[in-house]
């Protein structure tokens, strides 16, 4: 008996079902009975239960009340502290989006506005959070999903009843196998990419581009003879770093019509980088492998779930994200495969740390048989030092500046190391350990409109101090955010301040503008965060470089004399140290049987691998990319 048609048996005579469809792993039935639809919460967990799917009932619209008097209840029933933002309707899928700047008071104690919401309209209320700094991209992404509603019905329908085909049972059973082929990002750091195969189910991990590179080294082996477009049936992104996402949209270019599975903020991340890399290219020439409308294709075709939801991906995939405490929305991903037959935990990046904007990394698996681990920070001297030493000795270095009448220009990534260096700068400014004006130039607002739009992907210390005492250190009035039009006279001004700019590695864009105009003052300071490519002018002059040619903005190449004092300060990455990571493996709850290494330097890798086999007697591997691994 098919699943659908077993659902149906279990449901009351007089539920009035007009329509069951699949979207996705989710189950969806439209009712015409308004009592069924108000009161059937109970009656559906117990199904929910035996049938392990999850199942969400919705409004045919012939008992929904009309939109404008839905609006009229809405705005009646809904504290004006919460701050509503837009109210708009999805009639195909019997919802209502109400987006506040406070969605907590939409939901209610209990969830009871919610549900005073539903009853009264009938409508589905799908509440969402407003951005507390307008974010284009959040508001992009939210009316592209609205407006391809019909399209994503279909789709969602589509994988559902792909992820619904029986397997075969028996003797089949016993000859089931997992493999795993290494398509990029392993003895290297950059063009992540995985793939695993099973007997019923091809899935991608991470798709991703080596920017710093060029020709076929920047991409992952899309030629290997294991992979097929065409036979593709699921990709799962971990988080939105180009080095992990950057071809997502270039695998919709080749034709690939089949899902992604991501956190909503990586979705939104995602787009905001990719879109960005586009920009790039364009403007220094460069080869472009995909176009606008692939990134709004990943959209389109993106199933998001939360951090400890469950979800089915393909007949024998149930895939869990957990936090990874690495970038807004960063998974652990974690896939059970077949009856029992398999436990996979795919670490991408992740931070098992302390930082001001993430919890450590997620450990509480019940059951690993192979653990993929990053090796970024492998080697036995790459040791984090303690978070509050690292913090102190910011702040004494930007102090000493600050106080000698110069300026601080912090070279930083847009995405992740921006907003934690935010962070940093507002608590710091609240304990009174400096006090001068932070401007924010480049990628840096944009990535931070997308942060105050998912909170509660923030650690659990952030989250009470935006829910509970409303300080979104995001939100501080020392932060400026500033354009190209206003960089002359920040440089020039005789007042002392800090510069975030992009990018952070001193490839292009604004913090090399800033590094123009600050370097002939011996009174200010460049300080690193992050780290810097050996060849990048940023990694020259941490090597020493004082005197470097420089194009100025008419093309012509000048000798740049770097005056200016520089610092780093190490410790502040998103990534695990060795101490870390070993202190990772020692803490998760399942010791896995097997780990596997990659995003890291072939030798790092293999040190780490080699300490990992001492202490934990695991098997360790470091494939190269191109080989193969058979799991199980």
């Amino acid at each position: 008996m098919s699943i659908l048609k077993e659902l149906e048996t279990r449901l009351p005579a007089d539920a009035e079902i007009t329509e069951v469809k699949f979207e996705g792993s989710e189950i969806v039935l439209y009712t015409k009975n308004k009592e069924f639809f108000r009161t059937s919460e109970d009656f559906i967990k117990d199904i929910v239960r035996d049938l392990k799917k999850r199942i969400e009932i919705r409004p045919d619209l012939t008992i929904v009340e009309g939109e404008e008097e839905t609006k009229k209840i809405i705005e009646d029933i809904v504290p004006k502290e919460a701050q509503i933002a837009a109210i708009y309707f999805e009639p195909e899928l019997g919802k209502v989006v109400i987006e506040a700047k406070k969605p907590g008071l939409v939901i209610g104690k209990a969830g009871m506005t919610y549900r005073m919401i539903r009853d009264k309209t009938c409508w589905l209320p799908k509440i969402e959070r407003a951005p507390a700094i307008e974010s284009k991209i959040v508001r992009a992404v939210r009316n592209l999903l609205h407006s391809e509603i019909d399209y994503r019905k279909t789709f969602l329908n589509r994988v559902g009843q792909f992820i619904n085909t029986p397997q075969a049972s028996g003797d089949d059973r016993r000859k089931e196998w997992v493999r795993l082929v290494a398509l990029g990002g392993f003895r290297q750091v950059g063009r992540s990419c995985l793939l695993l195969q099973t007997q019923y189910s091809t899935v991608m991990m991470d798709c991703g581009v080596n920017v710093g590179a060029g020709g076929k080294d920047a991409i992952p082996y899309f030629d290997a003879p294991e992979f097929s477009i065409e036979k593709l049936d699921a990709v799962i992104l971990s988080h939105a770093h180009l080095d992990h996402s950057g071809l997502i949209p270039y695998l919709y270019e080749l034709g690939y019509k089949g899902p992604l599975y991501c956190t909503p903020p990586t979705r939104d991340l995602m787009v905001l980088l990719c879109m960005d890399f586009l920009d790039v290219n364009q403007r220094e020439g460069r080869e472009i492998k995909y176009t606008k409308k692939s990134v709004e294709k990943a959209v389109k075709h993106s199933i998001t779930l939360e951090y400890g939801e469950v979800s089915d991906i393909t007949s024998d995939l149930r895939l869990t994200f957990q936090p990874a405490g690495h970038l807004l929305g960063s998974s652990m991903v974690h896939l059970h495969i077949g009856d029992g037959l398999h436990n996979l935990v795919y670490g991408a990046d992740f931070k098992f740390g302390v930082s001001r904007l993430f919890d450590p990394a997620y450990k509480d698996f019940q059951r690993i048989e192979t653990l993929i681990m990053e090796s970024t920070y492998g080697s036995a001297d790459d040791i984090v030092p303690n978070r509050r030493e690292i913090e102190a000795s910011f702040f004494d270095i930007i102090g000493r500046t600050i106080a000698n009448g110069g300026k601080v220009l912090i070279p930083v990534f847009g995405v992740g190391r921006g907003q934690e260096i935010m962070a940093i700068l507002a608590n710091g400014h609240a304990e009174k350990q400096f006090d001068c004006p932070v401007y924010l130039e480049g990628m840096i607002w944009d990535a931070t409109a997308i942060h105050t739009a998912y909170p509660e992907y923030l650690s659990s210390y952030m989250q009470k101090k935006i829910f509970h005492y409303g300080e979104n250190p995001f939100l501080s009035d020392i932060f400026h955010r500033v354009s190209p039009k206003d960089r002359d006279g920040i440089i020039d001004s005789t007042e002392p301040c800090i510069i975030l700019a992009t990018s952070g590695m001193l490839i292009g864009g604004p913090s090399v503008e800033y590094l123009k105009g600050l370097a002939p003052n011996e009174k200010n300071l460049l300080l690193f965060v992050g780290y810097q490519g050996e060849f990048t002018l940023g990694g020259k002059i941490q090597r020493g470089w004082r005197e470097l040619p420089i194009k100025s903005s008419e093309g012509r190449t000048r000798t740049l004399e770097i005056k200016l004092q520089i610092e780093t300060i190490k410790g502040l990455s998103g990534h695990s140290g060795r101490n870390q990571l070993m202190g990772y493996l020692y803490n998760i709850a399942s010791k896995p049987e097997r780990v596997i290494f990659n995003h890291g330097e072939e030798k790092k890798c293999f040190e780490l691998a080699r300490d990992v086999h001492k202490v934990f007697r695991a098997e360790t591997l470091v494939p190269n990319n191109l080989e193969s691994v058979r799991l199980r």
